[in-house]
């Protein structure tokens, strides 16, 4: 049997390209092949750099001379084995006296012409990703949280005695200045929804949790869109039938849902504007929980996405950030309390963004198997 180097070298991966060894090693991230005897089998130059060895040093050697036991690469490249699927985890510190300490992501593929051998790429995350992905944004809605708890007392109830003052002067004002008073009543209560909106943040209680059917969901908020703000917009709708149910509250995932729709409808063009919906279960998608050893499974994924122009480059790190917003008049809250909700529910936003196509991912977990009301998709609505 050939060596999974000598596979990469002729050029015989996916289909025999010929250049096929210099594409995958001039790839940024590292990437490796471990053998069916658990050797490295071929490594790029990034792979080189990551270890700091040289090509010749590492091929032929063992992995566990890299990496230690409990480390989530041999963990991945097992469960590879086992599985015979490809598995991701994000958010994972791989470290060595070595290599230091680096933040990854990880994927593992299982290798179908070579039994036994499996193909890992290893994604390096900053502390502003590990933030990001784990824990969804959390500080800035705790920031959010300390806000609205002191507008509450110190903004909500003098805006109430301006209202009521305002209010008073109508009785006896001019005709003509029944509009300034009416104005005064407008503001005071446009500042109170916003103060509304942001007293949401501070919500601490636990979730009430149960198995959710998410192309329920999903379908009561393209109706909900289609009946109001994106009405002049095209929906596409590509379902996994066979997705089992989330373990979520129904209307939280309603209220997300929605705010990451009516973003899409407000990026999407007047003319040929179009959302997409769709779910797809991804097998051995895991999140680690900061603060300790355990990971939680998040296999259910949606996406909304949309055709627009795209999120500007600039914003893009912050866009989850409260206040941020590329609306003329937006509050930059509806963004903030999708990562929060998502956060809450031990599930994971992100998002890509390039022109005519901006998508955001929610991962969920999945219900516990006693709980499961089954989750297949609409009739007519599958992929």
């Amino acid at each position: 049997m050939a060596r999974a180097s000598e596979v990469l070298a002729t050029g015989n991966l996916n289909g025999g390209l010929p250049d096929s060894a210099a594409v995958l090693t001039a790839l940024s991230v590292p990437l490796f092949v471990v053998d069916a005897e658990g050797h490295i089998s071929f490594v790029n130059q990034a792979t080189e750099q990551f270890f700091a060895s040289s090509r010749n040093s590492l091929v032929g050697r063992p992995l566990l001379s890299l990496l230690s036991e409990d480390s989530p690469v041999v963990g991945l490249v097992q469960q590879v084995r086992d599985g015979g699927h490809s598995v991701s985890e994000s958010g994972v510190t791989l470290s060595s006296p070595k290599i230091g300490s680096h933040f990854v992501s990880i994927d593992a593929a299982v290798m179908t012409d070579l039994p036994g051998s499996v193909v890992v790429s290893i994604h390096e995350r900053s502390i502003a990703r590990k933030i990001d992905h784990q824990l969804v944004h959390r500080n800035a809605a705790r920031s959010v949280t300390a806000m609205a708890a002191m507008l509450a007392h110190e903004v909500k109830n003098p805006l109430s005695g301006i209202r009521g003052a305002a209010q008073l002067l109508e009785q006896n004002a001019d005709p003509e200045d029944h509009q300034l008073t009416r104005l005064i009543c407008e503001e005071a209560d446009r500042i109170v929804a916003l103060v509304d909106r942001m007293e949401m943040f501070s919500d601490q209680r636990p979730l009430a949790r149960e198995a959710v059917n998410i192309h329920v969901v999903l379908e009561h908020v393209r109706r909900l869109a289609e009946s109001g703000f994106a009405r002049h917009l095209r929906f596409v709708e590509t379902y996994d039938p066979s997705l089992p149910p989330v373990y979520g509250n129904r209307d939280l995932l309603i209220q997300a849902i929605l705010n990451l729709v009516k973003n899409a409808a407000e990026a999407a063009p007047q003319d040929g504007g179009e959302i997409t919906l769709s779910t797809r279960y991804q097998q051995g998608v895991r999140l680690a929980v900061p603060g300790s050893g355990a990971r939680i499974d998040l296999p259910l994924t949606l996406i909304v996405q949309d055709n627009g122009p795209g999120i500007p480059e600039d914003l893009q790190p912050h866009l989850f950030d409260p206040f941020v917003t590329t609306k003329s008049g937006g509050s930059g809250l509806g963004l903030a309390l999708v990562a929060k909700i998502v956060g809450d529910h031990g599930g994971v936003v992100e998002f890509d963004s390039k022109p005519r196509r901006t998508a955001f991912r929610v991962m969920l977990p999945m219900a516990p198997s006693n709980s499961e009301t089954g989750a297949a998709a609409p009739e007519g609505k599958s992929a």
